[in-house]
């Protein structure tokens, strides 16, 4: 994969993310991710992190303001 395409992963991951489309994370999130920080596995549980996060704080979105890849 070039790094042009590392790139736009990521920035369809973030506009997925700052639009609150998680479905969307079916096709960018590894089944079987992991989150090392609070020890949970699968694109479920970081979709329901997400949907906490986003009830807590409704205004919250993402800037890219620079990618290197």
């Amino acid at each position: 994969m070039s790094s042009e395409e590392n790139k736009a992963i990521v920035r369809r991951f973030m506009d997925a993310y700052n639009n609150r489309e998680l479905e969307i994370f079916d096709e960018l999130v590894a089944e079987d991710y992991i989150d090392h920080v609070f020890e949970e596995k699968g694109r479920e549980y970081l979709k329901q992190l997400f949907t906490m996060a986003f009830e807590a704080f409704p205004d919250w979105y993402e800037a890219i303001e620079d990618i290197i890849a």
